[in-house]
């Protein structure tokens, strides 16, 4: 009987360390206080290499910051990347090395990439960025930034020299290195990238830069003074979006407008589109609006710096807590259909809009937070979808379609 019962403790004992490293503890203030006085920082860390806009092969590295002391098996990661326009800033930029300080202190690991930088000017001689060529730059920093987040999931299956958990990467970026990390975060397909960036000839939307076999899925977005050129990337489904951005920005528009210059024209969108996008698509995130405030204040001014700091800190803790990305291979250049559901949460009904190749598909069911299926779709005969909430109590729902993705749905 003794043994028998040993035997249970040491099945309860080892299932419990098991379910203890496949979730993050946010407890004891634990990222969201500086428990630790110091970091301890592994300079110029190889992940990757790629070819620049020049034809050079560039060796591509970070600097990678832990809490000194920690003995946590498994910890979450946040990946930056510089401002610069594309054209100069480094990883030991005074912005990158300060928050990758602060938020090791948190207890997060913490890294700074060099990316590839470079594009055509032309105009001479009053020189003007080439918007096709801002366009390619900023894809080599999506693939480069991909690279990295590979290279940790690498080292997590491998070597594990960093202890990193990796269902929990999120991506961030100062104004180029934001446009770098909203495209790591919401492009998913190649036909989301504009056909006149040559996408094919850069590598795709993976690109070569490292660590291929591995995904680049993301657990959220930071976004900090940064655009898209369409804000339709972000779709349900996809990861949470923390942005911080001032409404006189003039270099990277806090709404919309033109970067660069010459056809076709490099025409952006900002935070004040993002962030609404993302509410109605039923995406989680958070907006910190710096009224008054022009590029990247958060760089030079300290109370700016302090707001965005916890601002990022107050949106990531949060997620911290819920199941991370779900990884199984590597993130395929064109990502399987969705649907998606939109306004979401919605007091009375939501629209669903299905792909084409849902169609004639048998049915869906729509299952609560205890898994009772409570309505049945039979058959889905059209793209769209109007659920009406009718009966059903307040809270969150799963719409499980055959074979495909559920949806995440929420009445209010």
């Amino acid at each position: 009987m003794k043994a028998a019962l040993l035997s249970l403790l040491l099945v309860l004992a080892s299932w419990q360390v098991a379910f203890a490293q496949t979730v993050i503890d946010t407890t004891g203030g634990r990222y969201y206080r500086p428990i630790f006085s110091n970091v301890t920082v592994a300079s110029g860390v190889t992940y990757g290499a790629a070819v620049t806009s020049a034809g050079v092969n560039q060796a591509l590295t970070m600097d990678i910051y832990q809490p000194t002391g920690d003995v946590l098996a498994r910890r979450p990661v946040i990946i930056f990347a510089h401002q610069g326009g594309f054209l100069v800033g480094s990883k030991t930029d005074a912005y990158m090395v300060a928050v990758c300080t602060q938020f090791a202190k948190l207890g997060y690991v913490t890294a700074s990439i060099e990316y590839r930088l470079g594009f055509p000017i032309t105009g001479f001689p009053f020189p003007a960025a080439d918007t096709v060529g801002v366009a390619q730059a900023a894809v080599r920093g999506m693939q480069d930034l991909r690279a990295a987040v590979r290279f940790f999931r690498k080292d997590a299956a491998t070597t594990n020299t960093y202890r990193i958990h990796p269902s929990y990467i999120t991506v961030g970026g100062s104004s180029a290195g934001a446009f770098a990390a909203l495209e790591v975060g919401y492009i998913d397909k190649a036909t989301e990238i504009p056909a006149y960036v040559g996408l094919a000839a850069l590598g795709g939307v993976e690109g070569n830069s490292g660590n291929p076999g591995y995904s680049s899925a993301v657990l959220a977005v930071l976004n900090l003074s940064g655009a898209t050129e369409n804000p339709s990337i972000i779709e349900a489904g996809n990861a949470p979006l923390c942005s911080v951005h001032g409404t006189a920005d003039g270099t990277v528009p806090y709404f919309q407008g033109r970067v660069g210059s010459f056809l076709p024209p490099k025409y952006v969108y900002g935070s004040g589109r993002l962030n609404p996008r993302a509410t109605a698509v039923g995406i989680r995130n958070t907006l910190r609006t710096l009224r008054g405030a022009g590029h990247i204040p958060f760089e030079s001014n300290a109370a700016y710096a302090d707001t965005t700091f916890r601002t990022i800190r107050d949106f990531l803790r949060p997620v911290l807590a819920l199941p991370g990305t779900v990884v199984t291979a590597a993130k395929s250049a064109v990502s399987q259909p969705v649907a998606q559901a939109y306004p979401n949460p919605a007091a009375e009904a939501i629209r669903i809009v299905v792909p084409e190749t849902w169609i004639n598909l048998a049915e869906a069911q729509l299952i609560d937070a205890a898994g009772r299926v409570v309505r049945t779709i039979s058959p889905i005969s059209t793209r769209d979808l109007n659920m009406l909430r009718g009966s059903l109590k307040a809270g969150i729902y799963s719409l499980k379609f055959p074979g495909q993705a559920p949806v995440r749905i929420e009445f209010k």
